[in-house]
Formats: structure tokens, sequence, C-alpha cells
């Protein structure tokens, strides 16, 4: 089918328009850790709050409402910005599936725009808590990063997809793939301020320490990266198996271990082995936590590396 050339630059100006609203979110949130108090002030303002409270109920009195602090007002219009970008974001890729009559995601471009629509999408389920809002930033300078590689070196124009590509397993093997990927981001972001949390205790004291004591603590930060994995692994394992039954319809074989193929089953295997470790008496803080990084940059690599710049059967990156 033609493409549709008015759709398709509709779909780009709303990308773009995503990009600078995600931008502005980042802002915004950067904003919020900058105002964002120690946990000591933060103890002290909730038992200011609670005298207050206590005191304002004096018969004939009645109490000034609450006014949010500055922290809170810029993370509520970071979240905000993130809801509104989302829209953008995902309206971009349907407007892009419409323009080519193809499911959105048959080169890298698309490929990464979609994963990080999911890697948001999934920002929104597990930050949603005001504890965990302060690492909205954290996630959104990868995600911009990505877009912004997507957006410049990785774009190509709508268009048909390759024959290989023209299959059912399209939007079933790479949409599972991308999910799993999105989520892992967050997991990969947990694990990394972990570590920046782990080497740089409050009660050090010093300027890098004051800044860090503003995020969740080094617990909750561990518990969110198991999670994520928790759920973004059996995703991404059932994309691989996915993916090896398309390979079997396409080429007549389940596995050839193409480097697209080994380097996913590497990825998977160094996941594997995170979750082992953080059941593991003696792995389970930081060394656990290098593996999951470890994890994030395997995956990075299949991605960007593999499909740009080794030659295989998995080679639709799609450039212009």
């Amino acid at each position: 089918m033609p493409i549709d050339d008015t759709l398709a630059r509709w779909s780009d100006i709303s990308f773009e328009t995503a990009f600078v609203v995600y931008l502005l979110a980042a802002i915004a949130f950067l904003g919020q850790l900058a105002s964002t108090r120690s946990a000591e002030l933060h103890n002290m303002e909730r038992l200011r709050t609670r005298v207050i409270a206590v005191t304002s109920t004096t018969p004939g009195r009645i109490p000034d409402a609450p006014r949010r602090v500055p922290s809170e007002r810029m993370g509520r219009t970071g979240l905000g910005l993130v809801m509104v970008a989302l829209t953008l974001h995902v309206g971009s890729i349907v407007l892009r599936g419409i323009a080519a009559s193809r499911p959105p995601w048959g080169n890298m471009y698309e490929f990464v725009s979609v994963t990080c629509a999911a890697g948001v999408l999934a920002a929104l389920v597990v930050l949603r808590s005001k504890q965990l809002r302060t690492l909205w930033l954290f996630v959104l300078v990868p995600t911009l990063i990505l877009l912004f590689v997507a957006g410049t070196v990785l774009y190509a124009d709508a268009a048909p997809v390759v024959p290989a590509l023209q299959s059912y397993w399209l939007p079933v093997h790479v949409s599972i793939v991308s999910l799993g990927s999105g989520v892992f981001l967050i997991s990969g972001v947990a694990s990394a301020l972990f570590l920046i949390r782990m080497k740089h205790p409050e009660a050090s004291g010093s300027r890098m320490s004051r800044i860090v004591a503003r995020l969740p603590s080094a617990q909750t930060l561990d518990i969110l990266a198991y999670k994520t994995t928790i759920f973004a692994f059996p995703l991404f394992g059932v994309g691989v198996i996915l993916g090896a039954i398309w390979a079997e319809a396409a080429w007549g074989r389940f596995w050839g271990w193409d480097p697209k193929e080994t380097v996913s089953f590497i990825t998977w295997i160094v996941y594997a082995s995170y979750l082992h470790a953080r059941a593991t008496s003696g792995w389970r803080n930081t060394r656990a936590a290098w593996i999951n990084i470890a994890g994030f940059v395997a995956m990075l690599f299949n991605l960007f590396i593999i499909n740009m710049v080794v030659s295989g059967l998995h080679s639709y990156a799609g450039l212009n």
C-alpha cells in the first residue's frame, strides 16, 4: 500500500513535540530534586504539620489549608508534562503505523521509540508514589538520549518493511521485546542509583551524600530494581522464544547462532544471573546490582552495535 506522507509528517511532528515536552518534564523534575529537603528535614516537617493539626482543632478556629512545598509542586508539574508527552509519543507511533499500513516497529527508529514509550508507561506505574517521584529525572535522561539518537542517527522515512519482516510475528515478537526492554531501563536506572547510594551513605556527611540523600533509600532502590526485573525477565524470555519460532518459519531453523540471537541469549543469561545473585547470600547487594547493569549494557549493545555494525540475518536497522 502507498505511504501516506501527510500522516507520516504529523507522526514526525508529534514525535518532536513529545521530545520537547519530555525535556520540559525533566527540567521540572530537576527542580524538584534541587528543592527536595533531606530525610531529616522531611521528618521535622511532618512533625511540625502534626503539631499544627492538633493545635488547629481549637473550637471556632479554621485552620489554614496546607501549602504544597516547592518540590511537590515541581514534581506534580513534571508528572503532568510526562503524561502529555507520552500521549504525543504514542500518537506519533500510531500515526506512523497508519501512514505505513503496518505495525510501527519495523526499523531501529521505530523500535527505540516504542521501547522508550513502554519504559515511560512502566515508570508511570511503578513510580506513582511520592517517595519514588525523584527518580523520574534519572528515567527521563536516558529516555531523552535514546529518543534523540532515534530521531537523528536512526531516523528512517515511513516505508514498507523488507519481505522477511512481512509476517504476523512482527507485531507479536517485537512488541513483547520492546515492553521488556522498556521495563529493563527502569531496573538499570534503579541499580545504578542503588550503587551510588551505597558508595555515598548519608553518614559520611559529604556534599555528594547530601545530594544522594534526596533519593529513595538504597533498600527501596534495590527492591525496585528487583521487582521490575522480575516483570521484564519472563517477557524478554518469551520474546526470544517467539523469535526462534519466527526464525523457523522464515529461515527453516529455530536457532542458528546469528549475532543477534547470540547476544540476546547472553543478555537473558546475564539477567538470569542477576536474579540468582539477588537471591544468594553474599551477592545480594552491590554484586547483584553490577550484574543487573551489565545486563542492561548487553541489551544496548545488542540494539546498537549488533544492528548497526555487525552483519547478520537481523540487519534491519533501516537507516537512510
